[in-house]
């Protein structure tokens, strides 16, 4: 059937029984990633198998790790360069949708992972059978990358789910388990991995009919009046977390639905293929790619090799404490040590109440909480492969406590401190062994940020940093080797941002404007609802350090009240009610200050280009990748220095500048401004 075929990346096998199976093993890599060499042989095997006309046809993986992740995205830049994003968005249509026509039944075999272009190929399947295994997860997250699904998923996923769980799953992005998936009509049978091939050829031979209730569903939300009112419904729950003028693939998908409704294929197809080339040639999507490809920049820095088995940390408050859950989490043995029993208590109860939200089976759950040791006395210490110091921020006591763990500490160990702050200059004296002692310096809430920083200093040896950057691969956190200097990247970032916003706060700007400005320009959380939630103690005493290292005094209006630190207090700059700042109402008639927005922004990215220039971090693509994912800084921007070159250098210093002039010596453009 195939002879003559020269396949790279494809197996085929022809089975007696007439079905054929074509197996994906994507041969330079490591996953099977939709390349265009992929897709020209798969246009190559659809249109032979046109022709020869089998019983039936499935499509599996030849990967361990997955079906199909996607689309290459490697690939975009060079596609976008040569003006060929259209044609390639239109050749993968085209291509789904002739193997959506083939006269005889198509099954989707999946796997582990199964997102964007894979999950739109087994969409022009006519079924689909996923295997039960835990990592099996199945989505449409193209939202993600400032896009929406070019390759026929808009229009297919609504076809078969119905328009509202279509549109839940792509506008989300999420990834669905086996059984989610199979509940919601995503796929038709859900059977354990070693008998997935089977039942998708036993599906190819005998077919299944979707229910009553699905068919109907998808029938009736996709008509013209439903699509309007469902559309109007669906556009105030986007604007609710993104601006159209930020995120615009949302609100384009929506509106393409709107328009075009799924029953005339063709049209809808042509429509999703012009307003995805669109969104893809965009800002949005070129920074939002590039925030993906640092992502995976910064998963590939120290390979998998750590050697750490063991994990003691030292200080179960919630930074520390929540470290050593989550290291239990993902897999290593942890001892968590503090001065007595009751201060540990309190960490492994969220650690409880964690593993109860997060893991299902109980069995799973157990082994996991038998993995996390309570440990006064210290004594793992002496098992340790890696010792993450968490106490308070006091120089003296963090040096004390490294002396005492170094009397036991074995060859070979690593240790660690996650001090936010402190010169690792100034840690680092006195230690037996500096070349195995760095920062490790993580964010909190510990389970929701995804950066760690490897704070280094002229005596660290890399392997050190090699091993911490694959022991965060293996925690699954993203590493960034930063400088030992106060602050280190995003803290010495964040602080004149923060400080800038108390000021303005101070001034007699309300707290409610000031964030809202935060939050139009593309920022995560507002300034002042950030600092109650940090702390304004610890806002203060970052602020303190990273003055003193500008040779700069302290500006006036941080000060801290007793029993009004922030959130933690229930009251700051803010009013705290069930873990929710409460905001108090600006005046109709208030006008904010014409220049709020640089006052606020202009700061940190300052600080941003001082960074780059005295080598805080390597290059710029670490540095906004670092501030992306450790800050939340508008991703759509690509980061500080993205934004900054965007902006125009020279317009910035400007506005600095003026700023200066204007507001105080804070403001002057540091050092670095012209090398952009």
């Amino acid at each position: 059937m195939f002879e003559g075929l020269r396949l790279q990346h494809w197996r085929t096998q022809v089975r007696p029984d007439g079905i054929v199976v074509l197996t994906l093993d994507r041969a330079d890599q490591n996953v099977n990633a939709l390349s265009r060499g992929v897709l020209d042989e798969l246009a190559s095997l659809v249109e032979r198998l046109a022709i020869e006309k089998p019983k039936g046809v499935v499509f599996c993986s030849g990967k361990a790790a997955g079906f199909i992740p996607g689309a290459d995205i490697k690939g975009f830049e060079a596609i976008h360069a040569r003006g060929e994003t259209f044609d390639w968005i239109r050749s993968g249509q085209l291509l789904f949708d002739r193997i959506s026509k083939l006269p005889f039944p198509t099954v989707a075999a999946i796997h582990g992972h199964c997102m964007g272009g894979g999950t739109e190929l087994s969409l022009a399947c006519r079924y689909r059978v996923a295997s039960s295994a835990d990592n099996t997860r199945i989505g449409l997250p193209e939202v993600k990358l400032g896009i929406y699904p070019g390759w026929g998923g808009s229009v297919r996923a609504p076809k078969l789910l119905g328009a509202p769980a279509a549109m839940d799953l792509m506008l989300t992005g999420r990834g669905l388990r086996a059984s989610q998936a199979r509940a919601m009509g995503l796929v038709d049978k859900v059977v354990e991995g070693p008998l997935l091939v089977d039942a998708a050829i036993e599906l190819a031979k005998k077919g299944t009919q979707r229910p009553l209730k699905q068919r109907l569903t998808a029938w009736a939300t996709n008509t013209w009046p439903a699509r309007q009112v469902l559309a109007n419904m669906m556009v105030k729950q986007v604007s609710r977390k993104a601006r159209k003028e930020h995120y615009p693939a949302p609100f384009a998908m929506i509106e393409a639905w709107r328009r075009n409704g799924v029953s005339n294929v063709g049209k809808a197809l042509m429509a999703e293929a012009k307003a995805v080339s669109k969104l893809a040639t965009g800002p949005t999507a070129m920074n939002l790619v590039r925030v993906f490809l640092l992502m995976e920049r910064l998963k590939g820095l120290g390979g998998k090799d750590h050697g750490i088995q063991h994990v003691h940390v030292v200080g179960a408050g919630v930074m520390g404490g929540d470290i050593a859950a989550w290291a239990a989490f993902r897999g290593f043995n942890v001892t968590l040590q503090d001065r007595e029993m009751k201060f540990i208590e309190p960490a492994l109860k969220r650690a409880d109440e964690f593993y109860t939200k997060k893991i299902k089976d109980e069995a799973k759950r157990a082994e996991t909480r038998a993995r996390l040791q309570a440990d006064v006395e210290g004594a793992g210490v002496a098992k340790a492969d890696l010792v993450i110091e968490a106490i308070y921020e006091n120089a003296e006591a963090k040096h004390a406590l490294f002396k005492k763990a170094e009397e036991t500490l074995k060859p070979g160990a690593i240790l660690a401190t996650n001090t936010s702050s402190i010169a690792l200059e100034i840690l680092r004296e006195g230690r037996t062994d500096a070349a195995r002692f760095a920062g490790l310096h993580f964010f909190n809430p510990v389970a929701m940020m995804p950066l760690v920083e490897i704070v280094q200093h002229d005596g660290l040896d890399a392997e050190t940093t090699r091993r911490l950057a694959a022991f965060c691969k293996a925690i699954d956190k993203l590493p960034v080797p930063v400088a030992g200097t106060p602050g280190f990247l995003v803290n010495r970032i964040l602080a004149p941002y923060m400080q800038e916003a108390i000021l303005l706060f101070k001034e007699g700007v309300p707290g409610a404007v000031i964030d809202k400005a935060a939050l139009k320009f593309g920022m995560p959380m507002g300034p002042i609802e950030l600092v109650d939630t940090v702390g304004l103690d610890v806002a203060a005493s970052v602020g303190k350090i990273m003055a003193a290292f500008h040779g700069q005094p302290l500006p006036d209006g941080l000060t801290v009240e007793e029993g009004k630190r922030g959130k933690k207090d229930g009251q700051g700059l803010y009013k705290w009610e069930n873990g929710k700042a409460v905001k108090p109402q600006v005046p109709a008639d208030y006008k904010a200050p014409d220049d709020l927005e640089d006052r606020l922004i202009l700061p940190l990215v300052n600080e941003a280009v001082s960074c780059l220039a005295d080598g805080t971090v390597a290059d710029a693509d670490l540095l906004d990748a670092g501030v992306i994912f450790g800050t939340g800084f508008a991703p759509f921007r690509g980061g500080p220095i993205s934004h900054a070159r965007a902006a125009g250098p020279a317009k910035l210093k400007a506005t600095l500048e003026a700023l200066a002039a204007k507001h105080g010596d804070r403001f002057k453009p540091r050092p670095g401004w012209d090398a952009l």
